[in-house]
Protein backbone atom coordinates (compact mmCIF):
# COMPACT_ATOMS: atom_id res chain seq x y z
CA UNK A 1 0.00 0.00 0.00
CA UNK A 2 2.65 2.40 0.95
CA UNK A 3 4.33 1.73 -2.31
CA UNK A 4 1.11 2.43 -4.37
CA UNK A 5 0.58 5.77 -2.43
CA UNK A 6 4.72 6.41 -3.28
CA UNK A 7 4.20 5.37 -6.73
CA UNK A 8 0.89 8.25 -6.50
CA UNK A 9 2.97 10.75 -5.32
CA UNK A 10 6.02 10.47 -7.42
CA UNK A 11 3.40 10.94 -10.30
CA UNK A 12 1.73 13.80 -9.31
CA UNK A 13 5.03 15.55 -8.46
CA UNK A 14 5.72 15.62 -12.08
CA UNK A 15 3.66 18.42 -13.65
CA UNK A 16 3.57 17.36 -17.16
CA UNK A 17 2.19 13.68 -15.80
CA UNK A 18 -0.20 15.51 -13.84
CA UNK A 19 -1.52 18.21 -15.82
CA UNK A 20 -2.44 14.44 -18.19
CA UNK A 21 -4.00 12.85 -15.73
CA UNK A 22 -6.10 15.71 -14.37
CA UNK A 23 -7.09 16.02 -18.29
CA UNK A 24 -7.66 12.48 -18.40
CA UNK A 25 -9.93 12.61 -15.85
CA UNK A 26 -12.01 15.43 -16.91
CA UNK A 27 -12.63 13.42 -19.99
CA UNK A 28 -13.52 10.32 -18.19
CA UNK A 29 -16.03 12.70 -16.06
CA UNK A 30 -17.75 14.42 -19.63
CA UNK A 31 -17.78 10.80 -21.62
CA UNK A 32 -20.04 9.80 -18.22
CA UNK A 33 -22.34 12.24 -18.91
CA UNK A 34 -22.53 11.56 -21.79
CA UNK A 35 -23.97 8.45 -20.90
CA UNK A 36 -26.52 9.64 -18.38
CA UNK A 37 -28.24 11.77 -21.20
CA UNK A 38 -30.97 9.41 -22.21
CA UNK A 39 -32.44 9.80 -26.03
CA UNK A 40 -36.21 10.09 -25.45
CA UNK A 41 -38.98 7.54 -26.35
CA UNK A 42 -37.30 4.74 -25.31
CA UNK A 43 -38.50 2.34 -21.93
CA UNK A 44 -35.48 1.72 -20.60
CA UNK A 45 -36.63 -0.82 -17.88
CA UNK A 46 -37.33 -3.00 -21.02
CA UNK A 47 -34.09 -2.21 -22.39
CA UNK A 48 -32.19 -2.96 -19.96
CA UNK A 49 -34.15 -6.58 -19.44
CA UNK A 50 -33.47 -7.30 -23.35
CA UNK A 51 -29.87 -6.80 -22.85
CA UNK A 52 -29.82 -9.11 -19.63
CA UNK A 53 -31.03 -11.83 -22.41
CA UNK A 54 -28.86 -10.97 -25.10
CA UNK A 55 -25.13 -11.80 -24.89
CA UNK A 56 -24.90 -9.84 -28.68
CA UNK A 57 -26.32 -7.13 -27.14
CA UNK A 58 -24.05 -7.24 -23.66
CA UNK A 59 -21.11 -7.51 -25.81
CA UNK A 60 -22.00 -4.10 -27.93
CA UNK A 61 -22.69 -2.53 -24.64
CA UNK A 62 -19.32 -3.17 -23.48
CA UNK A 63 -17.61 -1.26 -26.26
CA UNK A 64 -19.98 1.45 -26.22
CA UNK A 65 -18.41 1.98 -22.59
CA UNK A 66 -21.73 1.17 -20.91
CA UNK A 67 -24.40 3.59 -22.56
CA UNK A 68 -26.20 0.96 -25.05
CA UNK A 69 -27.97 -0.10 -21.73
CA UNK A 70 -28.79 2.95 -21.08
CA UNK A 71 -29.58 4.59 -24.86
CA UNK A 72 -28.05 7.54 -23.99
CA UNK A 73 -27.44 10.38 -26.50
CA UNK A 74 -23.72 8.21 -27.24
CA UNK A 75 -25.55 5.10 -27.42
CA UNK A 76 -23.46 3.40 -30.19
CA UNK A 77 -20.18 4.22 -28.17
CA UNK A 78 -17.23 3.36 -29.66
CA UNK A 79 -18.53 -0.06 -31.82
CA UNK A 80 -19.10 1.43 -35.04
CA UNK A 81 -15.42 3.01 -35.11
CA UNK A 82 -13.92 -0.29 -33.82
CA UNK A 83 -15.64 -2.50 -36.55
CA UNK A 84 -14.06 0.35 -39.13
CA UNK A 85 -10.92 -0.31 -37.35
CA UNK A 86 -11.32 -3.72 -38.03
CA UNK A 87 -12.07 -3.55 -41.73
CA UNK A 88 -9.27 -1.25 -42.25
CA UNK A 89 -7.01 -3.17 -40.59
CA UNK A 90 -7.83 -6.56 -43.06
CA UNK A 91 -8.21 -4.11 -46.16
CA UNK A 92 -4.61 -3.09 -45.54
CA UNK A 93 -4.11 -6.74 -45.80
CA UNK A 94 -6.11 -7.28 -48.90
CA UNK A 95 -4.70 -3.93 -50.51
CA UNK A 96 -1.15 -2.86 -51.68
CA UNK A 97 -1.86 0.53 -51.75
CA UNK A 98 -3.50 0.95 -48.44
CA UNK A 99 -0.11 -1.66 -47.03
CA UNK A 100 2.02 0.93 -48.57
CA UNK A 101 0.30 4.30 -46.86
CA UNK A 102 0.49 2.30 -43.83
CA UNK A 103 4.18 1.85 -44.02
CA UNK A 104 4.93 6.04 -44.28
CA UNK A 105 5.13 7.23 -41.03
CA UNK A 106 3.37 9.16 -39.03
CA UNK A 107 1.32 10.75 -42.20
CA UNK A 108 0.44 7.18 -43.56
CA UNK A 109 -1.11 6.44 -40.12
CA UNK A 110 -2.97 10.08 -39.83
CA UNK A 111 -4.31 9.08 -43.22
CA UNK A 112 -5.61 5.44 -42.50
CA UNK A 113 -7.16 7.26 -39.48
CA UNK A 114 -9.30 9.57 -41.44
CA UNK A 115 -10.55 7.05 -43.85
CA UNK A 116 -11.17 5.10 -40.28
CA UNK A 117 -13.40 8.20 -39.23
CA UNK A 118 -15.13 8.24 -42.60
CA UNK A 119 -16.22 5.04 -42.72
CA UNK A 120 -17.61 4.96 -38.99
CA UNK A 121 -20.07 7.63 -40.27
CA UNK A 122 -22.22 4.85 -42.64
CA UNK A 123 -21.31 2.19 -40.10
CA UNK A 124 -23.25 3.91 -37.25
CA UNK A 125 -26.15 4.91 -39.65
CA UNK A 126 -26.48 1.11 -40.12
CA UNK A 127 -26.05 -0.09 -36.89
CA UNK A 128 -28.80 3.05 -35.72
CA UNK A 129 -31.31 1.62 -38.07
CA UNK A 130 -30.39 -2.34 -36.73
CA UNK A 131 -31.25 -0.99 -32.98
CA UNK A 132 -34.18 1.17 -33.85
CA UNK A 133 -35.37 -2.22 -35.92
CA UNK A 134 -34.46 -4.66 -32.91
CA UNK A 135 -36.34 -2.20 -30.27
CA UNK A 136 -39.07 -1.67 -32.23
CA UNK A 137 -39.48 -5.56 -32.89
CA UNK A 138 -39.38 -5.99 -29.06
CA UNK A 139 -41.84 -3.13 -28.18
CA UNK A 140 -39.03 -0.61 -26.34
CA UNK A 141 -39.53 2.20 -28.34
CA UNK A 142 -42.98 3.31 -30.52
CA UNK A 143 -43.15 3.76 -34.12
CA UNK A 144 -41.72 7.27 -35.03
CA UNK A 145 -42.31 9.89 -37.81
CA UNK A 146 -39.72 9.94 -40.68
CA UNK A 147 -38.81 12.80 -39.28
CA UNK A 148 -38.31 11.99 -35.45
CA UNK A 149 -36.52 8.43 -36.76
CA UNK A 150 -33.91 10.72 -38.87
CA UNK A 151 -33.13 13.18 -35.35
CA UNK A 152 -32.57 9.73 -33.90
CA UNK A 153 -30.21 8.57 -36.33
CA UNK A 154 -28.34 11.36 -36.43
CA UNK A 155 -27.86 12.03 -32.70
CA UNK A 156 -27.11 8.53 -32.23
CA UNK A 157 -24.01 9.29 -35.04
CA UNK A 158 -22.91 12.33 -33.63
CA UNK A 159 -22.82 10.62 -29.88
CA UNK A 160 -20.38 8.42 -31.36
CA UNK A 161 -18.07 10.86 -33.35
CA UNK A 162 -17.82 13.04 -30.11
CA UNK A 163 -17.09 9.46 -28.27
CA UNK A 164 -14.03 8.75 -30.97
CA UNK A 165 -13.39 12.84 -31.04
CA UNK A 166 -12.87 12.34 -26.76
CA UNK A 167 -10.98 9.28 -27.22
CA UNK A 168 -8.32 10.74 -29.60
CA UNK A 169 -8.08 13.58 -27.26
CA UNK A 170 -6.79 10.82 -24.27
CA UNK A 171 -4.58 9.75 -26.96
CA UNK A 172 -3.48 13.10 -27.75
CA UNK A 173 -2.93 14.90 -24.42
CA UNK A 174 -4.22 12.79 -21.62
CA UNK A 175 -2.42 9.29 -20.48
CA UNK A 176 -3.43 5.63 -22.60
CA UNK A 177 -5.18 4.63 -25.67
CA UNK A 178 -7.99 6.77 -25.35
CA UNK A 179 -10.23 4.08 -27.47
CA UNK A 180 -9.24 1.68 -24.66
CA UNK A 181 -9.06 3.40 -21.84
CA UNK A 182 -12.92 4.78 -22.61
CA UNK A 183 -14.08 1.49 -22.71
CA UNK A 184 -12.44 0.44 -19.70
CA UNK A 185 -14.22 3.33 -18.22
CA UNK A 186 -17.43 2.22 -19.14
CA UNK A 187 -16.39 -1.74 -18.03
CA UNK A 188 -15.76 -0.15 -14.66
CA UNK A 189 -18.25 2.32 -14.16
CA UNK A 190 -20.79 -0.89 -14.36
CA UNK A 191 -19.23 -3.20 -11.35
CA UNK A 192 -20.64 -0.55 -8.45
CA UNK A 193 -23.98 -1.29 -9.73
CA UNK A 194 -23.32 -5.40 -10.26
CA UNK A 195 -22.01 -5.49 -6.98
CA UNK A 196 -24.89 -3.21 -5.00
CA UNK A 197 -27.35 -6.27 -6.82
CA UNK A 198 -25.33 -8.96 -5.79
CA UNK A 199 -25.19 -7.29 -1.83
CA UNK A 200 -29.65 -7.01 -2.41
CA UNK A 201 -29.72 -10.85 -3.48
CA UNK A 202 -27.36 -12.63 -1.68
CA UNK A 203 -28.10 -14.10 1.70
CA UNK A 204 -26.56 -16.19 3.30
CA UNK A 205 -26.48 -19.49 1.55
CA UNK A 206 -24.87 -17.48 -0.87
CA UNK A 207 -21.76 -16.47 0.76
CA UNK A 208 -19.58 -19.55 -0.27
CA UNK A 209 -21.29 -19.11 -3.98
CA UNK A 210 -19.75 -15.27 -3.91
CA UNK A 211 -16.27 -16.68 -2.43
CA UNK A 212 -15.58 -18.91 -5.14
CA UNK A 213 -16.62 -16.03 -7.89
CA UNK A 214 -13.91 -13.96 -6.05
CA UNK A 215 -11.19 -16.85 -5.94
CA UNK A 216 -12.23 -17.24 -10.04
CA UNK A 217 -11.97 -14.24 -10.95
CA UNK A 218 -8.59 -14.05 -9.41
CA UNK A 219 -7.01 -16.50 -11.04
CA UNK A 220 -8.86 -15.52 -14.11
CA UNK A 221 -7.09 -12.16 -14.14
CA UNK A 222 -3.72 -13.80 -13.29
CA UNK A 223 -4.17 -15.99 -16.21
CA UNK A 224 -5.06 -12.91 -18.79
CA UNK A 225 -1.70 -11.24 -17.20
CA UNK A 226 0.28 -14.21 -17.54
CA UNK A 227 -0.70 -14.76 -21.39
CA UNK A 228 -0.74 -11.29 -22.33
CA UNK A 229 2.47 -10.31 -21.49
CA UNK A 230 3.91 -14.31 -22.30
CA UNK A 231 6.26 -14.14 -25.39
CA UNK A 232 8.26 -17.02 -27.53
CA UNK A 233 12.05 -15.35 -28.00
CA UNK A 234 13.05 -16.54 -31.32
CA UNK A 235 17.07 -15.92 -31.40
CA UNK A 236 18.42 -13.45 -34.36
CA UNK A 237 21.86 -13.22 -35.13
CA UNK A 238 23.35 -10.29 -37.00
CA UNK A 239 26.62 -11.26 -38.98
CA UNK A 240 29.97 -9.13 -39.31
CA UNK A 241 30.21 -6.66 -42.00
CA UNK A 242 33.01 -4.90 -42.52
CA UNK A 243 32.54 -0.95 -43.81
CA UNK A 244 35.47 1.00 -44.62
CA UNK A 245 37.31 0.23 -41.23
CA UNK A 246 34.54 -0.28 -38.97
CA UNK A 247 32.71 -3.17 -38.07
CA UNK A 248 29.38 -3.83 -38.28
CA UNK A 249 26.50 -6.21 -36.51
CA UNK A 250 27.84 -9.31 -34.80
CA UNK A 251 25.37 -9.00 -32.53
CA UNK A 252 22.65 -11.35 -31.27
CA UNK A 253 18.83 -10.16 -30.36
CA UNK A 254 15.48 -11.87 -30.58
CA UNK A 255 12.48 -11.80 -32.21
CA UNK A 256 9.12 -11.72 -29.56
CA UNK A 257 6.40 -13.93 -30.51
CA UNK A 258 3.04 -12.53 -28.46
CA UNK A 259 0.90 -15.85 -27.17
CA UNK A 260 -2.13 -14.01 -28.00
CA UNK A 261 -1.23 -12.23 -31.18
CA UNK A 262 -5.10 -11.28 -31.88
CA UNK A 263 -6.44 -9.55 -28.34
CA UNK A 264 -9.86 -10.01 -28.40
CA UNK A 265 -10.79 -9.43 -32.11
CA UNK A 266 -11.67 -13.43 -32.33
CA UNK A 267 -14.29 -12.88 -29.89
CA UNK A 268 -15.77 -10.34 -31.19
CA UNK A 269 -15.89 -12.04 -34.34
CA UNK A 270 -16.96 -15.49 -33.29
CA UNK A 271 -19.81 -14.39 -30.69
CA UNK A 272 -21.43 -11.72 -33.60
CA UNK A 273 -21.68 -14.99 -35.78
CA UNK A 274 -22.47 -17.73 -33.33
CA UNK A 275 -25.64 -15.48 -32.09
CA UNK A 276 -26.88 -14.61 -35.26
CA UNK A 277 -29.06 -17.52 -35.60
CA UNK A 278 -30.69 -16.86 -32.80
CA UNK A 279 -31.29 -12.96 -33.06
CA UNK A 280 -32.54 -14.27 -36.98
CA UNK A 281 -35.04 -16.34 -35.20
CA UNK A 282 -36.20 -14.61 -32.58
CA UNK A 283 -37.04 -12.00 -35.81
CA UNK A 284 -38.57 -14.56 -38.30
CA UNK A 285 -40.83 -16.19 -35.11
CA UNK A 286 -42.53 -12.68 -34.82
CA UNK A 287 -43.68 -12.34 -38.50
CA UNK A 288 -47.47 -13.56 -40.04
CA UNK A 289 -45.82 -16.15 -42.10
CA UNK A 290 -45.96 -19.98 -40.43
CA UNK A 291 -43.34 -21.47 -42.11
CA UNK A 292 -41.08 -18.40 -41.76
CA UNK A 293 -42.48 -18.58 -37.72
CA UNK A 294 -41.69 -22.19 -37.48
CA UNK A 295 -37.93 -22.01 -38.83
CA UNK A 296 -37.60 -18.90 -36.88
CA UNK A 297 -38.74 -20.96 -33.47
CA UNK A 298 -36.03 -23.76 -34.68
CA UNK A 299 -33.74 -21.36 -35.02
CA UNK A 300 -33.89 -20.06 -31.60
CA UNK A 301 -34.16 -23.05 -29.74
CA UNK A 302 -31.00 -25.06 -31.65
CA UNK A 303 -28.46 -22.31 -30.33
CA UNK A 304 -29.75 -21.54 -26.62
CA UNK A 305 -27.33 -19.17 -25.15
CA UNK A 306 -25.09 -20.48 -22.04
CA UNK A 307 -26.03 -24.12 -23.42
CA UNK A 308 -23.24 -27.04 -24.26
CA UNK A 309 -24.09 -26.99 -27.50
CA UNK A 310 -23.85 -23.27 -27.34
CA UNK A 311 -20.74 -23.07 -25.69
CA UNK A 312 -18.88 -25.76 -28.02
CA UNK A 313 -19.52 -23.61 -31.03
CA UNK A 314 -18.50 -20.54 -29.71
CA UNK A 315 -15.38 -21.76 -28.26
CA UNK A 316 -14.22 -23.84 -31.53
CA UNK A 317 -15.09 -20.41 -33.77
CA UNK A 318 -13.09 -18.49 -31.34
CA UNK A 319 -10.20 -20.67 -32.28
CA UNK A 320 -10.72 -20.47 -35.86
CA UNK A 321 -10.98 -16.77 -35.75
CA UNK A 322 -7.58 -16.47 -33.72
CA UNK A 323 -6.14 -18.83 -36.03
CA UNK A 324 -7.40 -16.54 -38.61
CA UNK A 325 -6.58 -13.04 -37.48
CA UNK A 326 -3.12 -14.46 -36.76
CA UNK A 327 -2.44 -15.25 -39.95
CA UNK A 328 -3.63 -11.86 -41.05
CA UNK A 329 -1.48 -9.45 -38.78
CA UNK A 330 1.58 -11.53 -38.85
CA UNK A 331 3.25 -12.81 -42.37
CA UNK A 332 6.17 -15.12 -41.37
CA UNK A 333 7.46 -14.39 -45.14
CA UNK A 334 7.47 -10.83 -45.09
CA UNK A 335 9.29 -11.03 -41.21
CA UNK A 336 12.22 -13.86 -43.08
CA UNK A 337 12.31 -11.34 -46.03
CA UNK A 338 13.28 -8.14 -43.25
CA UNK A 339 15.51 -10.12 -41.19
CA UNK A 340 17.44 -11.50 -43.90
CA UNK A 341 18.00 -8.25 -45.93
CA UNK A 342 19.13 -7.02 -42.71
CA UNK A 343 21.68 -9.33 -42.43
CA UNK A 344 20.36 -11.37 -39.67
CA UNK A 345 19.29 -15.74 -39.54
CA UNK A 346 17.78 -17.72 -37.03
CA UNK A 347 21.14 -19.76 -35.95
CA UNK A 348 20.92 -23.24 -37.11
CA UNK A 349 18.06 -22.29 -39.76
CA UNK A 350 18.94 -20.82 -43.34
CA UNK A 351 18.04 -17.81 -44.32
CA UNK A 352 14.28 -17.50 -46.87
CA UNK A 353 12.25 -19.93 -46.74
CA UNK A 354 13.61 -22.11 -44.12
CA UNK A 355 12.98 -19.25 -41.80
CA UNK A 356 9.61 -18.48 -42.99
CA UNK A 357 8.60 -22.27 -42.38
CA UNK A 358 10.12 -22.45 -39.09
CA UNK A 359 8.49 -19.08 -37.83
CA UNK A 360 5.29 -20.85 -38.98
CA UNK A 361 5.80 -23.82 -37.15
CA UNK A 362 6.79 -21.85 -33.88
CA UNK A 363 3.51 -19.56 -34.76
CA UNK A 364 1.12 -22.40 -34.84
CA UNK A 365 1.67 -24.23 -32.05
CA UNK A 366 2.16 -20.90 -29.79
CA UNK A 367 -1.48 -19.88 -31.42
CA UNK A 368 -3.14 -22.88 -30.22
CA UNK A 369 -2.45 -22.38 -26.97
CA UNK A 370 -3.57 -18.55 -26.72
CA UNK A 371 -6.61 -19.84 -28.68
CA UNK A 372 -7.59 -22.39 -26.72
CA UNK A 373 -7.06 -19.59 -23.57
CA UNK A 374 -9.10 -17.18 -25.60
CA UNK A 375 -11.96 -19.64 -26.21
CA UNK A 376 -11.92 -20.65 -22.53
CA UNK A 377 -12.22 -16.59 -21.66
CA UNK A 378 -15.01 -16.30 -24.21
CA UNK A 379 -17.08 -19.26 -22.22
CA UNK A 380 -16.43 -17.84 -19.00
CA UNK A 381 -19.52 -16.44 -18.28
CA UNK A 382 -21.17 -19.28 -18.35
CA UNK A 383 -18.57 -21.24 -16.56
CA UNK A 384 -18.72 -18.14 -13.94
CA UNK A 385 -22.77 -18.39 -13.31
CA UNK A 386 -22.90 -22.73 -13.56
CA UNK A 387 -20.41 -22.96 -10.50
CA UNK A 388 -21.81 -19.94 -8.35
CA UNK A 389 -25.25 -19.22 -10.00
CA UNK A 390 -24.58 -15.31 -9.57
CA UNK A 391 -25.49 -13.78 -12.80
CA UNK A 392 -25.29 -9.92 -11.61
CA UNK A 393 -21.31 -10.00 -11.06
CA UNK A 394 -20.62 -11.57 -14.69
CA UNK A 395 -19.24 -8.93 -16.72
CA UNK A 396 -17.57 -11.46 -19.43
CA UNK A 397 -14.46 -13.01 -19.86
CA UNK A 398 -14.09 -9.94 -22.82
CA UNK A 399 -14.86 -7.42 -20.56
CA UNK A 400 -12.14 -8.73 -18.17
CA UNK A 401 -9.64 -9.10 -20.81
CA UNK A 402 -10.00 -5.64 -22.27
CA UNK A 403 -9.78 -4.47 -18.10
CA UNK A 404 -6.97 -5.82 -17.93
CA UNK A 405 -5.12 -5.15 -21.13
CA UNK A 406 -5.56 -1.56 -20.81
CA UNK A 407 -4.49 -1.29 -16.81
CA UNK A 408 -0.97 -3.30 -18.11
CA UNK A 409 -0.80 -0.87 -21.31
CA UNK A 410 -1.71 2.18 -19.12
CA UNK A 411 1.02 1.09 -16.34
CA UNK A 412 4.07 0.75 -18.81
CA UNK A 413 3.45 4.17 -20.20
CA UNK A 414 3.09 5.48 -17.14
CA UNK A 415 6.40 3.76 -15.98
CA UNK A 416 7.86 4.74 -19.65
CA UNK A 417 6.85 8.54 -18.50
CA UNK A 418 8.80 8.12 -14.90
CA UNK A 419 11.59 6.39 -16.34
CA UNK A 420 12.58 9.48 -18.59
CA UNK A 421 12.16 11.56 -15.46
CA UNK A 422 14.66 9.94 -13.14
CA UNK A 423 11.92 8.35 -11.84
CA UNK A 424 12.82 3.72 -13.00
CA UNK A 425 12.38 1.42 -10.35
CA UNK A 426 8.84 2.95 -8.96
CA UNK A 427 6.20 0.94 -10.72
CA UNK A 428 8.49 -2.18 -10.38
CA UNK A 429 6.96 -5.10 -8.72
Amino acid sequence: MNKVIKTLKSLFAVKDLRRKLIFTAVIFAVYRLLAHIPVPGVDLAQLQALFAQNQLLGLLDIFSGGTLANFSITALGLNPYINASIILQLLTMVFPQLEELSKEGESGREQINQYTRMLTIPLAMLQSLGMYALLKNQGIIATQTPLQLAAMIITMITGTMVAVWLGELISQYGIGNGISVLIFVGIVGRLPVSLLQTATITQAEQLTNTLIFAILAVVVITAIVFVNEAVRKVAIQYAKRIRGSRLYGGQTTHLPLRLNQAGVIPIIFAVSLVLLPSMLGRFLAAVDNATLASFGRFLSLALVPNSLVYNAIYFLLVIGFTYFYTAVVFDPEKISDEIKKNGGFIPGIRPGKPTSDYLSYILSRITLAGAIFLGLVAILPSIAQSLTQIATLTIGGTGILIVVSVILETTKQLEAQLIMRSYEGFLES
